[in-house]
């Protein structure tokens, strides 16, 4: 018995242990543990992808996973509720929480490594020194415009995610694709060479985008969201039968309509710089951005506009 415990005191005997018997998902709480071992994998020439979330796993979350398990040797994906991105207290309060379904969800998808740190961990009493990205016009639009500091509390929390993890390629959805060329931009200016890679928003059957804020949504609230999609869906199909004002007005109607539902805002912007357009252009990629208040759950989503 004491034998078998001795093994599980040191981390690199835990990892060969599990790897050896039976493959089991290792969990890590330690961010020095979890950086010591990633280094001897990367040093057999293991690739590593990594897929941060903030848990309440749903199957976009998977899919992420999934793609990034055919890229690489080893996924790790970490759990961590950010307080620095939170502008709303009561938010940050109210966000699920499910880890016992998420760490099974994890282990049916095959993931090799959880890191699953404490605030505490992340962020150390007395710890100062992080310098403030800046991301110029990406995070003063849209998500940055109604959430001051929002994406600085993004960017503090993933650069210290890849500073720990050090992975090859690291997995985002297009859902939060403002999020997206945040992380895109930090990336850069780290100079990490981490493949930053944007996957498909995964929709319910009824159109709505996946989130694990839907979890938030009393029933007849659920039944109302799918107007979000619904919604942008309209402006991708009708793009060339009416001008942008025209469009937006006609989408916000349609969200609004039940008076369930608020706009925050319903936005038309390009790809590439996320500035909204008031005009369509000829040449260059849109989407239609929105962000809605369904009772007191807030809602976003983003739908490509084809020229």
């Amino acid at each position: 018995m004491e034998a078998s415990l001795k093994l599980f005191t040191d981390f690199d005997n835990k990892w060969s242990y599990l790897a050896g018997c039976f493959q089991k998902m290792v969990i890590f709480n330690s961010k020095t543990e979890i950086a010591a071992s990633l280094e001897e994998k990367r040093r057999s020439g293991k690739k590593i992808g990594f897929v941060p979330t903030m848990g309440a796993l749903h199957a976009g979350h998977l899919s992420l996973i999934e793609r990034a398990k055919k890229e690489n040797d080893l996924v790790v994906v970490s759990i961590f509720v950010n307080p620095a991105q939170f502008n709303n207290p009561d938010d940050l309060k109210n966000y699920p929480r499910t880890i016992e379904a998420d760490e099974a969800a994890l282990k049916k998808a095959n993931t090799d490594v959880l890191f699953f740190p404490s605030v505490e961990e992340m962020y150390p009493p007395g710890e100062t020194g992080d310098e403030p990205f800046e991301f110029g016009d990406l995070e003063t639009v849209m998500e940055g415009k109604h959430r001051p500091g929002h994406f600085k509390g993004v960017a503090l929390v993933v650069s210290r995610l890849f500073i720990i993890i050090q992975p090859n390629a690291a997995y985002f959805g297009e859902k939060d694709f403002q999020q997206l060329a945040i992380i895109r931009e930090l990336a850069k200016k780290m100079n990490t060479g981490i493949a930053i890679t944007g996957c498909p928003t995964i929709r319910e059957t009824d159109g709505l985008a996946m989130s694990s804020r839907n979890l938030l949504l009393k029933d007849n609230e659920r039944k109302e969201a799918d107007k979000i999609s619904k919604a942008l869906f309209f402006i991708r199909d009708n793009r060339g039968g009416f001008s942008i004002k025209e469009i937006r007005y006609k989408a916000i109607e349609m969200v609004e309509q039940s008076g369930m539902m608020k706009v925050e805002y319903l936005e038309i912007a390009e790809e590439k710089n996320l500035q909204p357009v008031n005009e369509w252009p000829a040449e260059k990629n849109v989407r239609a951005f929105a962000a809605v208040k369904l009772g007191n759950i807030r809602l976003i989503d983003n739908v490509p506009v084809s020229n």
